[in-house]
């Protein structure tokens, strides 16, 4: 029997063993399971600022976990070796919620505020999200998630009282641009307006050149943003070569910068970031 995952835009039907695009979740006994779940690729003692996130906790340390899959397929993802694997080709530690909340804990001493949940699409696998967020919380740290933002509004109130702050991929501002990358524009911007009512949100946005890289499509983004609240930073970030885009060369450091300058005659807060 087919069942409907409800997580995100694509809405997969799957048939019993079926995993959905982002290969981290299946029909399972006619249920939709996370085969993901405490299945830790990535671990590490970042700088908050590599998040990135420049107005949360400044200079601060935190542990950044991953997994494997995601809902999108970007063609620069720089991290396409888990983003883009499945059970079967990722190499995981189980770590449970509590595992992790400890490990976070442990390395309190040393200056970690909490824990990052990054490096593949976190919210494929939110139930973990949202189990370890909890003992987070209850052991007095913070919640860090860095999603592309392709989830449904029933999944983000799940993490939403755990989440202290969030970095959201804007990947453009088309609706064309994303098909291209297997999303949808307003399901975005959908999470990010529920999202900045109550948690600090600050959104990035890759140029890419010959795609998302124009001045119009700049300034309709930074207007939507500020409608929204003026105040919320982006990160206006150099893209380089990479996965299955290395057939072009790196944003031009001057184009990133007037994007940026475009950016900032409707927000107060716009960083350039890889340049």
């Amino acid at each position: 029997m087919k069942v409907i995952c409800q997580v995100c835009m694509h809405h997969c039907q799957l048939e019993e063993g079926k995993s959905g695009i982002c290969r981290a979740r299946k029909n399972e006994g006619g249920s939709i399971v996370c085969s993901n779940y405490g299945q830790v690729t990535s671990l590490a003692l970042d700088p908050i600022e590599k998040k990135p996130l420049r107005m949360f906790r400044p200079g601060t340390m935190i542990l950044s976990a991953g997994s494997y899959g995601c809902n999108l397929r970007c063609p620069f993802c720089q991290n396409h070796e888990i983003s883009m694997a499945g059970e079967i080709d990722s190499e995981t530690l189980y770590l449970s919620p509590q595992d992790l909340a400890d490990k976070a804990a442990e390395y309190r001493s040393i200056g970690n505020i909490g824990i990052a949940y990054t490096y593949n699409e976190p919210l494929v696998g939110y139930e973990y999200v949202r189990d370890t967020s909890r003992l987070v919380k209850e052991a007095g740290m913070v919640n860090v998630l860095v999603t592309n933002g392709s989830a449904s509004l029933s999944v983000l109130e799940e993490i939403l009282p755990y989440i202290d702050a969030m970095n959201i991929d804007l990947k453009g501002f088309s609706q064309e641009y994303y098909r291209k990358l297997g999303g949808d524009l307003e399901t975005v911007k959908n999470f990010i307006e529920r999202s900045a009512q109550t948690c600090h949100v600050e959104l990035t946005t890759l140029i890419v050149p010959g795609e998302s890289d124009s001045t119009r499509e700049m300034e309709a983004e930074a207007g939507w943003i500020a409608s929204l609240n003026a105040e919320i930073p982006l990160h206006v970030t150099r893209f380089f070569p990479q996965y299955h885009m290395k057939d072009r060369p790196a944003t031009d450091v001057e184009r990133v910068y007037e994007l940026a300058d475009t950016a900032r005659k409707y927000l107060k807060h716009v960083f350039v970031g890889n340049c």
